[in-house]
């Protein structure tokens, strides 16, 4: 198994994606706002979270041991 060293910025980054597709994701399935509100912010913060994955999974996957 190889091991990628993380540095704080980076797992900050990484769990600030995390917590952007989750709140999103909730937000999508919860029932406090009225639809419109709720479909825009949840969407908004789903797709934030989703593509910014993508360019720090590569980096991380990219990094030499």
């Amino acid at each position: 198994m190889k091991k990628r060293g993380l540095t704080i910025p980076e797992i900050i980054l990484i769990g600030g994606t995390r917590a952007a597709l989750g709140a999103g994701l909730g937000l999508l399935l919860s029932g406090r706002l009225n639809q419109d509100q709720r479909r825009a912010i949840g969407w908004t913060l789903f797709l934030v979270g989703a593509i910014s994955t993508i360019p720090l999974g590569i980096s991380v996957l990219a990094k030499n041991g």
